[in-house]
C-alpha cells in the first residue's frame, strides 16, 4: 500500500469517531486501531503467503501537565510518517546535517525508513539547525518533531 494512502487512512481514523479500520487490497492488508486519540497501524501483511509484519507501535505522549521541559523555540521540522530515523544515508556516511548547519528549504535533513522504503525528509524552512531531537535508529511517530530550525 502506498505510504500517502496509509497516512491518509491514519488521518481519517484519527479525525473520526471510528476506533478501528481494516482494509484488504491486492498488495496486502492494513488494520488501523485508534487508542487514546492516536491512530496507529497495527498489522501489515504484504502477501497472503508472507508472515505478518508488525509496525512499530506509536507511543502515546503523557499529558501536557506532566511534561516539565518547555517546547523548544524555533520552527520544528516534523516527521511526516511513522518509521525509523536515520541521520545519514548509510551507517558509515557523514550525517546530512549537524547542529549549526545552515539549510535551505528543500535540503535533505534525514531519512525515515518506513516499510523497507527509505524516505528523504527535507527542510520546510531555511535557517540554521539548532537542535536534533531524535537519535539515530530511533522509532518516530507521525508529527513528532525531528529538528529545530531557526
Amino acid at each position: 500500500m502506498d505510504l500517502r494512502k496509509l497516512k491518509t487512512l491514519i488521518d481519517l481514523v484519527s479525525d473520526s469517531n471510528v476506533s478501528e479500520l481494516e482494509i484488504t487490497e491486492a498488495e496486502g492488508k492494513v488494520r488501523i486501531v485508534k487508542s487514546m486519540g492516536v491512530a496507529a497501524p497495527v498489522m501489515v501483511q504484504q502477501a497472503p503467503a508472507a508472515a505478518p509484519v508488525a509496525v512499530a507501535p506509536v507511543a502515546v505522549a503523557a499529558p501536557a501537565a506532566a511534561e516539565a521541559p518547555a517546547a523548544p523555540a524555533g520552527h520544528a521540522v516534523k516527521s511526516p510518517m511513522v518509521g525509523t530515523f536515520y541521520r545519514s544515508s548509510s551507517p558509515g556516511a557523514a550525517p546530512f546535517v549537524q547542529i549549526g548547519s545552515v539549510v535551505k528549504e528543500g535540503d535533505t535533513l534525514c531519512i525515515i525508513e518506513a516499510m523497507k522504503i527509505l524516505n528523504e525528509i527535507e527542510s520546510d524552512k531555511s535557517g540554521t539547525v539548532t537542535q536534533i531531537l531524535c537519535e539515530n535508529g530511533q522509532a518516530t511517530e507521525y508529527g513528532q518533531p525531528l529538528f529545530i530550525v531557526e
